[in-house]
């Protein structure tokens, strides 16, 4: 079985999809592109950290951790490569990353471009502008389309819309860590409300929960399920 060259790999991430691998090819011997390893457990990005570069999972996977300001509760998910990281957070007034971002798998290979190269190539090139566009723009519709979607504002609607506002749709090992109190001000709702809606779904056998965690083996299936209730 033969490698992957490092122009597929390219090809393949969403900001570069429609290039061809020429055009791709002159981006390469005009711009610096930064290709970085990670071992397991490595970190990446730390939260906080200000966005100066465009960043690409180009192999491997990585783990992405957001805590939530004054409660203890955190959610992870993981994305494998091709991916984006934080191109949410590359341009307007807040330029922080949200969520820290350690490899996950045993080596995670990174792209880096510097924010003021990649906006050079956004001028340059009509089809990078328009991936970059369109990807923002799907972010902001899904959003919405998340909270048009609300009908009873339900313990389990809201545990989904907290769910997806963090996650992409290719995420997976979604879990979440807690102090019940915390989770319970986070979700707006009464202790006894939320662990019957917990055990809801743990008996339907879409989380897996603990006392202070909980786990969505299957995203897709969590997010069907819930917009159904």
């Amino acid at each position: 079985m033969r490698s992957i060259t490092m122009f597929e790999q390219l090809m393949q991430l969403p900001l570069f999809q429609g290039l061809s691998s020429e055009a791709i090819s002159q981006l390469v011997e005009k711009y610096p592109f930064h290709f970085l390893k990670f071992h397991a457990g490595e970190r990446i990005v730390e939260a906080g950290e200000d966005n100066t570069h465009a960043r690409f999972v180009v192999s491997g996977s990585a783990r992405l951790r957001t805590e939530f300001s004054h409660l203890q509760v955190e959610l992870s998910h993981t994305l494998e490569a091709p991916h984006v990281l934080g191109a949410e957070w590359l341009f307007g007034i807040n330029t922080a990353y949200p969520y820290s971002v350690t490899a996950a798998s045993p080596t995670c290979g990174i792209l880096q471009i510097t924010k003021s190269d990649y906006i050079s190539m956004l001028q340059a090139d009509k089809v990078l502008l328009f991936n970059i566009l369109n990807h923002l723009s799907l972010g902001g519709q899904r959003f919405m389309d998340s909270l048009q979607g609300i009908k009873q504002c339900s313990v389990i609607e809201r545990l989904a819309l907290l769910v997806e506002t963090f996650t992409t749709r290719r995420s997976t090992d979604v879990s979440l860590t807690y102090r019940q109190k915390d989770f319970c001000v986070l979700l707006g709702s009464q202790r006894n409300t939320l662990m019957s809606a917990l055990d809801i779904l743990v008996n339907d056998d879409i989380i897996e929960c603990g006392g202070n965690y909980l786990n969505i083996p299957d995203l897709r299936r969590f997010m069907a399920y819930c917009k159904e209730k």
